[in-house]
């Protein structure tokens, strides 16, 4: 039976518990605290204390009030960390007509009012007037996809990097576990070495100031800041990327678009240059990312010894996120896809990181030990399916590219879409003792399933991948994304032509038909994308009316921080052609692409009749 103690402390009794009188990082979440490797918090917390740190999380700390939350642990010897969620806070409160979601997935009972709107301004404005002098470190997805100028959909304008908009020190952004081990690496040496800009508490314990932390980390990769030019490290540099100004942008956002290209590409290169941009007479200032995790090193974040259940705070309440991931497992990390409406290669870059074997049939194992699993694992993936274990296969061509995407427009010649590993993974898995099931919840990309690999092994391997993926991986439905029917749109979109769906489809069908089974394939659609319009959306109509489709995984389009789509939308030209593009975006146009998914519901049929 789990003890409180197996949780990191979340209050002052628990830091008892332990024997602490005080913590070296307190991190901040905007989520419910589950202790487990698909919840960002967990997973630094974690990793910190893998290295002998006392690491306190502080979950969904009121914000109003007195802030007792904020101030009940005291002063961290190194730094307040801010992971404000697993999901952007805006995306995971608002649909794209702004309206509310029905819950909230990363709270208790899915309740709304445990977070604030944009939750890591709100907590670094409240730290910053408690603890002047202490250290604030942005992470997460919400800072990451804000680390640059972009443009925020809720705002309806343009934003500077979210350092301007909050008195933090720097932003880890992407997947932080390098960038917050070397940085705390760096802290802990300040500390020994008796560092002169140390501050002492009343206790006589060695804490951080902000000056120091600026001394000894202004050259960390993966992190983010603001200078004044005099403080550039190293003044501007001849290989430094300088984008058009924040002020000159708002002026003409066709900049913004230039900008943008850079900075996707800098986001998944293997040998970035530094990115700098003037916001309000000062610099914002991206340090190249570190290389990708070895598969050594993601097997070291996913073994750490989570509990992989919510803090006993949360008893009797349910976490809907934590529902859903509870019996799932992640293989890999990063998505060489590069769809343009996507986030995930600006977070997690286009690389994949797999992990071992080893690691994943450890971590099946121990959910096979949970009291409540019956047997049935409800996802072995990853940010899409099927890439486990997929690179390039000649390592020197990779370092020299700067496509954001390995399969989009063609796939990569360079691209090895060997699927034995990840079949091997799945039999593997399916053997273990109190397995009933597996099935595949993660997005499969059938187009590298259909494509022709110049070598027999790997179509073999695809064909086999294929068949097992149906006959063997499927919960009666196999979701997957052709977005749209028009190859205009979806060529904007990064996407494959919608005759490959048309093919998975007919291959789908005769497979389940050949093993007796009655199964669908689900396909999901984007409405009011770039690029797309009304007459777009009325062919998407009838094209998915003649396959028999009735429509029911839809959405329509939202722009996020920091991808191509909302470039497109925000700005009107597309950041790599620089033509001009149209965007559906009033009310009005949105809804009536939006009716189109609906053909057979009277109700949209009266709609567009008037």
């Amino acid at each position: 039976m789990a003890n409180l103690t197996d949780w990191l402390p979340t209050t002052r009794k628990e830091m008892d518990l332990r024997g602490w009188d005080y913590a070296d990082v307190i991190l901040f979440s905007g989520d419910a605290y589950v202790d487990h490797p698909a919840f960002g918090a967990s997973v630094i917390g974690r990793l910190l204390e893998a290295e002998g740190l006392r690491v306190c999380i502080v979950p969904q700390p009121d914000w109003h009030g007195d802030f007792r939350d904020f101030k009940k642990l005291g002063r961290p010897r190194l730094f307040f960390g801010i992971s404000p969620g697993a999901m952007d806070s805006m995306v995971n409160k608002y649909t794209a007509a702004r309206r509310l979601r029905s819950e909230d997935a990363y709270s208790p009972d899915g309740r709304h009012d445990l977070r604030p709107e944009y939750p890591t301004i709100v907590y670094t404005d409240i730290l910053r007037k408690l603890f002047p002098d202490v250290p604030i470190v942005l992470g997460g997805i919400e800072a990451s996809l804000r680390r640059v100028m972009h443009y925020d959909y809720w705002q309806e304008r343009f934003r500077p990097s979210i350092l301007c908009d909050c008195d933090a020190d720097l932003i880890t952004y992407g997947m932080g576990e390098k960038p917050t081990l070397e940085l705390v690496r760096l802290l802990v040496e300040a500390i020994n070495d008796f560092h002169p800009l140390l501050h002492y508490d009343e206790n006589g314990e060695p804490c951080i100031t902000r000056q120091l932390l600026r001394e000894v980390a202004k050259d960390l990769p993966q992190t983010v800041w603001l200078f004044d030019k005099d403080d550039i490290p190293g003044g501007i540099k001849p290989d430094d990327i300088v984008l058009h100004s924040y002020e000159d942008c708002l002026k003409q956002p066709k900049l913004h678009a230039e900008n943008f290209r850079h900075i996707e590409e800098e986001s998944n290169k293997m040998h970035a240059r530094r990115l700098l941009q003037m916001v309000n007479g000062q610099w914002s200032m991206v340090n190249p990312p570190y290389p990708p995790l070895t598969t050594e090193e993601l097997d070291h974040s996913f073994d750490l010894p989570y509990t992989r259940l919510p803090h006993p705070k949360y008893k009797g309440k349910r976490i809907p996120a934590f529902e859903m991931i509870r019996f799932s497992v992640t293989l890999h990390r990063g998505c060489f896809g590069g769809c343009a409406f996507c986030t995930i290669s600006a977070h997690q870059g286009k690389f994949i990181v797999s992990r071992s074997k080893e690691s994943v049939l450890r971590e099946v194992k121990a959910i096979t030990q949970m009291p409540d699993f019956k047997g049935y694992l409800s996802d072995l993936g990853g940010p899409s399916a099927n890439m486990y274990m997929m690179r390039g296969k000649r390592q020197e061509v990779c370092e020299k590219c700067k496509r954001p995407s390995c399969i989009h427009p063609a796939i990569c010649p360079n691209l090895n879409g060997d699927h034995r590993p990840l079949l091997d993974i799945y039999r593997s898995v399916d053997a273990l003792p109190g397995i009933k099931k597996s099935f595949i919840g993660s997005g499969v990309r059938y187009d590298m399933l259909l494509h022709d690999w110049k070598d027999e092994a790997l179509n073999r391997s695809a064909r086999e991948y294929t068949k097992e993926l149906i006959t063997r991986h499927v919960s009666g439905r196999l979701k997957v994304a052709p977005e749209h029917t028009s190859d205009a749109v979806l060529n904007i979109m990064r996407k494959p032509s919608f005759s490959l769906f048309r093919e998975f489809k007919n291959i789908f069908d005769a497979t389940c038909r050949k093993a007796g089974l009655k199964q669908q394939l689900i396909p999901y659609f984007i409405s009011s994308h770039p690029g797309c319009k009304e007459q777009d959306m009325a062919q998407l109509a009838k094209l998915t009316k003649e396959m028999s489709y009735k429509l029911e995984q839809v959405q329509d389009f939202t722009p996020t921080p920091l991808t191509v789509s909302t470039t497109c939308w925000a700005t009107g030209y597309h950041p790599y052609t620089m033509e001009k593009i149209f965007s559906a975006k009033t009310p009005e146009e949105k809804r009536r692409q939006n009716s189109y998914f609906f053909w057979y519901k009277k109700s949209e049929k009266l709609k567009n009749k008037n």
